[in-house]
């Protein structure tokens, strides 16, 4: 009865320590047009920005909105492990206006990666962010309205959203949430640093 109760508070202990920002009920995907979350996919219909090994064939896909605080802490837990792994954060616009309009300065920034991480240390000091532009090229907000519609999909059902293979198995994973250091590179099959 222990062992039951341990695992129990272990599961609950885990679930409530993964951060993420959840989206609108009316957002939800259908069961008929819910569709399994894949790399393939994700590359070939998705529009985003990439940081870390240029070289790697080991890509890691993120769905990220800019007004997300767990978005901002899988950014900062991802940095130490882009020397190994190549990562393309995909902009959605789920929480609000600002969201798509700090997705296309980043999108479009001359180094979107450094913008990037301005951006999520001003959001994570509680000071909301880059400013941006409400006025938005057509093209750039149609591939963030794009990639939200990819991601509610996907029948995810908050930001961050993790699309990648598992350097180990080979499989696809995906996972709604924020990870720490180590448990996003254990979540990718990476090996121990």
């Amino acid at each position: 009865m222990k062992i039951n109760k341990f695992l129990t508070y272990s599961v609950l202990a885990g679930a409530l320590a993964l951060g993420a920002c959840s989206k609108p009920e009316s957002s939800a995907p259908t069961a008929s047009t819910k569709q399994q979350a894949s790399v393939e996919v994700v590359s070939s219909q998705a529009k985003g920005f990439t940081v870390g090994a240029m070289m790697s064939t080991n890509v890691v896909y993120v769905f990220f909105d800019t007004q997300c605080p767990h978005c901002g802490h899988l950014w900062e837990a991802s940095m130490p492990l882009h020397k190994k792994v190549k990562f393309v954060w995909i902009p959605v616009g789920m929480i609000n206006a600002t969201s798509a309009a700090q997705g296309a300065a980043i999108l479009t920034a001359a180094d979107p990666g450094a913008l990037m991480t301005e951006h999520e240390a001003s959001l994570l000091a509680g000071k909301g962010g880059i400013s941006a532009s409400s006025s938005i090229a057509a093209d750039i907000e149609q591939a963030i309205k794009k990639n939200t519609q990819l991601l509610n999909n996907f029948g995810a059902e908050s930001v961050p959203f993790i699309v990648a293979k598992n350097q180990k198995t080979g499989q696809t994973v995906s996972q709604d949430g924020a990870l720490s250091t180590a448990a996003l590179a254990n979540f990718l099959g990476l090996d121990p640093q």
